[in-house]
């Protein structure tokens, strides 16, 4: 399986409603699409989205860093040798983890390919079926109430909401807001994407235990870099924190479950540079007795299909964020992963199970077509 051509296409989708965190807010999902072609005639495929507030990468980076460091490093590798090609993908430059994770799922696709199975069995074969929970963006809390309602009647039943924005006191509301809209049978857990100080946290966080706002946990309260202020939110409350953007490397999720910073991590393979480096920060929390969810940036179908075979392989990945295919206003994936409202079902096809993608050549533009 010797690797013969890697070209790269630009998707543009845009999103059914704006997208608002503490970091950004996304109209469109944009990526680069990668496909990796065999000698053989077999084609693996890979997406990229670019997150500069998050992983530091851009459109113009992504097709850079493919086409001027991973492609001469890889082109003519034989992938029956993967675990060699995956390392040339780690060394041949630092950083640039989207880039490197759309390579990434494209080798484990053509890999699982040849073996004849699912790229889930090949990687372990836990499970077939996830469940994924729905995101409410921030908003003011009448709006942030009303998506929520409107997230249940479409069956959802556990609920991402967005915080980290403004002020303490405007978030509790928020949870409030959305707490009395939907009951208390709806599982809720925070985002704060960095957006608070390590002290507001405690007092933000004890304040909703004192509420009984019904808290499952709380993703990244601090900025990525204060693993001190991480580790003391864990330590002085009671619901679980989970580290997500202080957690890329292997070594950082190392340094995390070393000094028990936080209770839980979520791996995203656009932050650890694919499947190969995310079993790796996965096995390490399963070690120490720490589970990890999977959780993506704002992807199509196809990164997603990646990401729900790597979550479905291990039992030690108990929770699933892969809703943001549903956000977008279409869909250029034939095949992948199949969604069933938040049941998500896995293709019995060999690799990622893609039959096609709608990118022959040019961009894909906003009316879904392919332009030269």
């Amino acid at each position: 399986m010797i690797i013969q051509k890697i070209e790269t296409f630009q998707t543009h989708v845009p999103l059914i409603k704006p997208f608002k965190t503490a970091l950004r807010t996304v109209t469109a999902a944009e990526a680069i699409i990668v496909k990796i072609t065999c000698e053989d005639g077999r084609i693996g495929w890979g997406e990229a989205p670019p997150t500069a507030v998050i992983t530091g990468e851009t459109l113009q980076s992504i097709e850079g860093a493919i086409h001027y460091h991973l492609k001469p490093a890889l082109l003519k590798g034989d992938l029956l040798n993967h675990e060699e090609i995956f390392h040339r993908i780690q060394a041949c430059m630092t950083g640039n983890g989207s880039a490197k994770a759309a390579v990434d799922m494209a080798i484990y696709d053509l890999v699982a390919q040849r073996s004849g199975l699912p790229l889930y069995q090949f990687l372990g074969g836990y499970k077939n079926r996830l469940e994924t929970d729905f995101t409410v963006s921030v908003n003011e809390p009448s709006e942030m109430a009303d998506d929520a309602r409107q997230y249940i009647r479409e069956g959802f039943d556990v609920l991402k909401v967005k915080v980290g924005k403004d002020d303490i006191e405007k978030d509790i509301r928020r949870i409030q807001a959305i707490r009395e809209a939907i009951g208390r049978h709806v599982q809720i857990r925070l985002d704060a994407n960095q957006g608070w100080g390590a002290k507001e946290a405690v007092r933000a966080i004890k304040k909703m235990e004192d509420s009984d706002l019904g808290i499952e946990l709380i993703e990244q309260p601090v900025p990525a870099h204060d693993l001190n202020g991480l580790k003391w939110v864990t330590d002085q409350v009671d619901t679980p924190i989970m580290a997500d953007e202080s957690v890329f490397s292997p070594l950082q999720a190392l340094e995390v479950i070393k000094n028990r910073c936080a209770d839980l991590i979520n791996i995203k393979l656009m932050k650890a540079g694919g499947i190969h480096q995310a079993i790796k920060i996965n096995v390490l929390a399963e070690a120490a007795g720490m589970e990890c969810m999977v959780g993506s940036m704002i992807e199509s179908r196809l990164g997603i299909t990646a990401a729900a075979h790597f979550a479905a392989s291990s039992r030690n990945i108990t929770r699933y964020d892969f809703d943001a295919p549903l956000m977008l206003a279409h869909d250029f994936l034939e095949g992948g992963a199949n969604y069933e409202g938040k049941q998500i079902r896995l293709s019995e096809n060999p690799g990622l199970g893609i039959k096609h993608i709608h990118l022959e050549k040019g961009r894909i533009t906003n009316d879904g077509k392919v332009s030269s």
